[in-house]
């Protein structure tokens, strides 16, 4: 009887598991991205915008906390973020559209995705 609760509940619950992009899938994303930004010179946002998409990616239901990626196109977000040609495939975007450009930013490395914490050596 506990085991048909356990099944219901996850039943009633399954919309709550992402199931992220296959390899593939993660790969062909990527090649896009990099492509639009290459074409763009690679340039990059300022650190405002950098940070104000990583905090919008920490509070993103889609985010794979563990491995720093999105859910929904599988980016490293820590990269994907500082390029000024990414985009949020969330819908609606959580990222603003305001991308004002800063190639000489010294980001900080964010490894836990924390803009709050400021730079780490």
């Amino acid at each position: 009887m506990n085991m048909k609760k356990e099944e219901n509940k996850k039943d009633n619950n399954e919309h709550l598991y992402l199931n992220p992009p296959s390899f593939f899938e993660m790969a062909r994303n990527f090649t896009k991205a990099a492509g639009k930004h290459i074409a763009n010179g690679m340039k990059a946002v300022t650190q405002e915008v950098y940070m104000d998409r990583l905090d919008a990616c920490n509070k993103c239901p889609n985010l794979i906390k563990d491995k720093k990626r999105c859910g929904l196109c599988g980016c490293i977000l820590e990269h994907k973020a500082k390029w000024e040609t990414a985009t949020c495939p969330d819908k609606p975007s959580r990222w603003d559209i305001k991308n004002g450009s800063d190639e000489d930013v010294d980001y900080p490395r964010t490894g836990g995705l924390s803009p709050d914490t400021g730079p780490r050596n």
